[in-house]
């Protein structure tokens, strides 16, 4: 094994993955830099959602290797990834998954009341991000009473309320309406911004990938092109987007 780029959170070497014998990845090699938004697009069945998966560790790769801060994650036992994700990893999926017992400000504290936080605590800094995405008025709720666009900000508090290491986000507004993207989105990016959340999206949705710092592309498994976005905010961003920089993905033959 070779160990990855020091300056990578994330770093993937010839991932290949198949469900029930049909192939998902081919060979997919990336890296994500720490703090960084990064994009994964391409048509729906293009492997966006196993990439995600196998970066988690939520799957475990037929071949190649995952590593996080300079840890193999594909030689983890099953404890150990589950604690890595309960620890350091955040997700959204596209369709809202809450726990129907519990109330909207429970559902939102779960993961740090798992880490050890204490109630009071954990209620707390639930509600601050309940109210950052509108849907505060409805803490006491059970989801059975909530809209599903209201539960998939639910779910984005929940994923950002313990300000994981790296946020997996798989089609983060696929459940919302049009109309509520902007909010949810500025409010996920910002946080990541000043959180130093690193930020793993997929989408087949540009105006949601313009929000990245890169997009890499994917195709039948397989990576086909990546780009590196311009920032607004400097001229470096763009002389980097001119010059291409180091590529996030490889293409297997």
């Amino acid at each position: 094994m070779v160990a990855p780029p020091d300056n990578d959170v994330l770093w993937a070497r010839g991932l290949t993955y198949a469900h029930d014998g049909s192939p998902a990845l081919q060979g997919v090699s990336m890296g994500v830099r720490d703090g960084e938004i990064l994009a994964v697009t391409g048509p729906r069945g293009s492997g966006k959602t196993t990439l995600l998966r196998c970066l988690s560790g939520q799957l475990v790769p037929r071949q190649g290797e995952v590593w996080f801060n300079s840890t193999p994650v594909h030689t983890m036992g099953p404890l150990t990834r589950e604690r890595l994700r309960r620890d350091r990893f955040g997700w959204i999926d596209p369709e809202p998954v809450l726990v129907p017992e519990l109330n909207v400000w429970e559902n939102t504290a779960l993961p740090l009341m798992l880490r050890g936080t204490g109630r009071r605590a954990a209620r707390t800094a639930a509600l601050e991000w309940l109210e950052r995405l509108d849907i505060g008025s409805s803490a006491r709720k059970r989801p059975h009473g909530l809209l599903q666009s209201e539960r998939q900000r639910v779910v984005v508090a929940r994923a950002l309320v313990a300000t994981p290491t790296v946020l997996f986000a798989d089609e983060p507004t696929a459940a919302l309406h049009r109309t509520e993207h902007a909010h949810v989105l500025r409010t996920l990016t910002a946080a990541a911004r000043s959180h130093d959340i690193t930020v793993v999206l997929a989408t087949h949705d540009s105006e949601i990938a313009s929000l990245a710092d890169r997009t890499v592309s994917l195709l039948d498994g397989r990576c086909v092109k990546t780009v590196r976005l311009p920032s607004a905010a400097d001229g470096e961003g763009r002389a980097a987007a001119e010059g291409g920089g180091r590529a996030a993905c490889s293409l297997s033959a």
